[in-house]
């Protein structure tokens, strides 16, 4: 069973990087995700490299729905989680702009999700697993481009989604000593923030992360300055974050 479902999900990568049409692409990448899924992670962690080779094709859409998969498999895939979400920086500098939005919406998605997920460890193990580790260091690699994005010359609507990211990220690491609860329950999630560190560990820092956030409070600021480049509806934007 196991080889039968091997061969299956090489057949599928097979017809996603090769095929002539663009439908088929991307209805046999996303069984291949389905397939990759349903599989012991010891029976599918050589098939993630074939994943990752589709970063290469020409289709935007392929490479859009490869954006939306990695953030969908998530942590499932714990030994090639590096290399996924390093697929984000690359895309980054992708020359279709819809190709450079998707990866800053789940970028952002994944940062958020890996930081509750270092807490959650660190809470209930007193440790960070080193796989973990270094994903947030990809993570933090990712909110270094998207800054630069945000703060750079370049499209309105991506800038837009540059700026959102500062903005969730200085939430994340701004404390909310209002906050009910420090629950790491699923429905948590979305609220999570450094109010929820109870000790200390080198990645996790209260201190450095809320110094981090008052300094992207400062970039936000400074953007509101005479002579700023910020498009007008940009600089409402902001204006309404921070006000």
């Amino acid at each position: 069973m196991a080889s039968s479902s091997r061969d299956q999900a090489l057949s599928l990568f097979a017809a996603a990087n090769n095929h002539g049409d663009v439908n088929v692409k991307l209805s046999s990448l996303t069984q291949a995700k389905d397939l990759l899924l349903s599989l012991d992670p010891s029976l599918s962690a050589d098939l993630f490299p074939f994943f990752l080779e589709l970063q290469s094709s020409p289709e935007s859409l392929v490479r859009k729905l490869l954006i939306q998969l990695i953030e969908e498999i998530g942590f499932k895939a714990v030994d090639h989680s590096p290399a996924l979400v390093s697929i984000l920086l690359t895309f980054l500098r992708d020359a279709d702009p819809i190709i450079v939005k998707q990866s800053i919406v789940s970028g952002t998605n994944i940062f958020c999700n890996v930081f509750v997920e270092m807490i959650v460890q660190f809470q209930q193990y007193g440790k960070v697993e080193r796989w973990l580790e270094g994903v947030w260091m990809w993570m933090l690699k990712f909110k270094d481009a998207v800054f630069g994005i945000a703060l750079e010359p370049g499209s309105a609507g991506i800038k837009l989604l540059g700026l959102k990211f500062l903005e969730i990220f200085v939430l994340l690491f701004t404390p909310d000593n209002n906050s009910p609860e420090k629950s790491t329950g699923e429905g948590s999630r979305q609220a999570a923030n450094i109010s929820w560190l109870v000790g200390g560990h080198p990645l996790l820092d209260p201190v450095a992360l809320k110094s981090e956030a008052n300094r992207t409070i400062g970039i936000l600021l400074n953007l509101l300055q005479p002579g700023a480049s910020l498009p007008g509806c940009l600089t409402i934007t902001v204006i309404n974050w921070i006000t």
